[in-house]
């Protein structure tokens, strides 16, 4: 039987997928013949089947990946066949890809194939050149990559970057999905990069599972199982919140579900709910089953079902891809400067009356502001029903955090902050200064450490990854509190004063990038001043507040160069918007310098207050300590020291 799951799996994942992906082609248009410059039945179905593999090898790949990772024993058969599975899923990602993009400049040119110099000349300039061919060039180059890594690559640790460059081959994907150039890009980006990577590793992880069904007996097939379970429910969360912004943008409204794409649509969801529901209602009391030692064979038929259901929704989701939005995705004929520079309609004047009223949604960090209040409470509860105690402003600092960090990412700066430098400059100070400081005083390595179970099997989990982290020789280094402020400082001027910053403001991916950015050099900072975490080394009290004034000191001046600056950063994007309410552009400016200088040190009079506490305290607990000492041995070192100066000044 295991020999006809591994045969039988992939094959009925391949084999439903193209049946969906040609039925969806037919229903929804995607394959019809265009009146002008149609490029063939070979390239209308042929890219769309392409594209299909692609996604299939990129699970394979990253599934496979993930399970070496997180889930299997690198000293096991298992490990070893696991990455021979994600080299071959690169092997293929990477022929695939090739061909995607072939087939995607004979699509856009209308050409036929041909071995002449002119065809070979303009092939090279759209893979060069052309933003399309420039994302499937570069598919295959990371693919390629990742294939010779997968087989020269045996360390644990080594292989989380590799799992990390297989998943940089799916962001060019991304960035060429539905709805490019048109309002909603930002998120369209975040959603399809988020569904695919998702979906990746849940359906790369199940197919894993059925190739690995040789090598597993029922006690690790139940552990196995087990965890992957708990991936497999994150990644549903995420496939179907990514898979419904994705549509809200694409659909708009209830009406538009009976057009082609909505009705295509609604078969991925009804594939979707039924892997939701064969995942909670199944998977567990087969888990039980299997640690029973029986039902067995009942499992791996559960398995090829849900790879089954898996096949539709990636044919359907393929075919999605090629069928027409009732959204038009093209630009407004007339459109203003600031949607040519944003791709959005520049929003109404920010007043005090639509502070929380205006909102632009980033799935990204609403996941992770999701996920991260839930993880950190659910670690809470652990601890409290073994007994344990947790503090509760701990608790309460931490969803503080998250909150405020949702605000900051999806509120009211998120929604002008490309049109206003100071509204940018306010986001900076509040992600880098405040946020770090309700997070780090929440001590979440701690409560990780003491909440996540413990692995005794030699696989890494939450825990062991974390830990490796904190005490890895990257992690030391840049915990160090001299290297945190160093850093903290002098992103300032890396950030402002190089192309970095037009890059955060003008690509979606850097402006995630910043986001990220910021949070970390803001995190190790805090940490280095009032951490609660545990770190290689901590300055004496006197030090750290030296170490504040100095690094606020160069904030400081930094605030007072924009106040005072007459140059206009961006110009040629926050000079150019158009806007007909607030301020001038380099008057914005200015008052973001302003928030820099005044509302940033609202962050550095609490650093210091918590300093100072952490001070006192730490004095107090000293003093009980000598007083606990003198008591044991009867102020032993007082009498000692007294009678060291008797004996001094008895000496003649």
């Amino acid at each position: 039987m295991p020999k006809l799951i591994r045969v039988i799996g992939p094959a009925a994942l391949a084999g439903v997928a193209f049946v969906a992906l040609i039925l969806g082609l037919e229903f929804g248009g995607g394959a019809t013949a265009l009146l002008l410059a149609d490029p063939g039945p070979l390239v209308r179905f042929g890219l769309p089947i392409a594209t299909m593999f692609v996604n299939l090898s990129a699970a394979l790949t990253i599934g496979a990946l993930v399970l070496a990772l997180f889930v299997l024993r690198s000293d096991k058969p298992e490990f070893g066949r696991a990455l021979d599975a994600a080299a071959a899923g690169a092997a293929l990602l990477t022929v695939t890809s090739a061909a995607t993009g072939f087939l995607s400049f004979l699509n856009v040119t209308s050409s036929s194939a041909s071995l002449d110099s002119k065809f070979g000349e303009i092939l090279g300039q759209f893979l060069v050149a052309v933003p399309l061919g420039q994302a499937w060039l570069e598919t295959t180059l990371l693919a390629a990559a990742v294939t010779v890594l997968c087989f020269a690559v045996r360390n644990l640790t080594a292989l989380a970057f590799v799992a990390g460059l297989a998943v940089l081959t799916l962001v060019p994907m991304a960035q060429q999905g539905h709805a490019a150039g048109t309002d909603g890009h930002d998120a369209a980006i975040t959603a399809l990069f988020l569904h695919i990577l998702f979906a990746a590793v849940w359906l790369g992880g199940l197919l894993v599972l059925a190739l690995l069904s040789r090598q597993l007996d029922n006690k690790r097939l139940v552990e196995i199982v087990t965890r992957y379970s708990s991936i497999a429910l994150v990644c549903f969360i995420v496939v179907a919140a990514s898979g419904y912004v994705s549509a809200e943008l694409r659909i708009g409204s209830l009406d538009r579900l009976l057009t082609p794409y909505g009705i295509l649509v609604l078969v991925k969801v009804g594939a979707l709910i039924v892997l939701g529901l064969i995942g909670a209602m199944y998977r567990r009391l087969l888990i039980r089953g299997l640690a029973d030692g029986a039902g067995r064979l009942t499992f791996w038929k559960v398995v090829i079902a849900e790879l089954v259901f898996m096949g539709v929704a990636s044919g359907v989701a393929v075919a999605l891809a090629r069928t027409a939005t009732p959204i038009p995705e093209v630009l407004p004929t007339a459109a203003t400067p600031a949607e040519l520079l944003t791709g959005s309609p520049l929003p109404v004047e920010l007043t005090y009356g639509n502070f929380f009223t205006a909102w632009n949604f980033d799935l990204l960090w609403v996941l992770v502001c999701g996920f991260g209040i839930f993880f950190y409470v659910a670690g809470v509860v652990r601890l409290k029903k073994r007994g344990d105690s947790w503090p509760l402003h701990r608790t309460i600092l931490w969803v503080l955090g998250m909150l405020l960090l949702l605000f900051v990412t999806n509120g009211f700066m998120n929604v002008y902050e490309k049109y206003l430098f100071s509204i940018h400059m306010l986001g900076h100070m509040i992600l880098a200064m405040m946020i770090p400081i309700l997070l780090v005083s929440a001590g979440p390595v701690t409560l990780a450490m003491r909440s996540i179970r413990k692995r005794t099997d030699g696989t890494r989990g939450g825990r062991e990854w974390i830990l490796l982290a904190v005490h890895s020789k990257i992690g030391n280094f840049l915990s160090n509190p001299i290297v945190a402020a160093a850093l903290f400082a002098t992103s300032l001027l890396t950030f402002y004063y190089t192309p970095l910053f037009r890059w955060a403001t003008t690509d979606h991916i850097g402006h995630e990038w910043m986001i990220v950015h910021f949070l970390i050099v803001g995190y190790l900072f805090a940490q280095a001043l009032i951490g609660v975490d545990p770190v290689p080394y901590k300055l004496p009290y006197p030090f750290r507040l030296v170490l504040l004034l100095a690094t606020m000191a160069f904030h400081a001046f930094f605030g007072l160069s924009l106040m005072t600056g007459s140059g206009l950063l961006l110009a040629d994007w926050y000079g150019s918007m158009g806007r007909p309410w607030g301020a001038s552009a380099i008057g914005d400016q200015q008052a973001g310098g302003g928030i820099a200088w005044s509302i940033g040190e609202i962050p550095t009079i609490i650093l210091a207050i918590a300093v100072a506490i952490q001070w006192g305290r730490n004095d107090t607990k000293e003093t009980k300590r000598l007083d606990r000492n003198a008591d044991r041995t009867n102020d032993a070192e007082l009498t000692e020291y007294n009678r060291m100066l008797e004996r001094l000044g008895s000496r003649p």
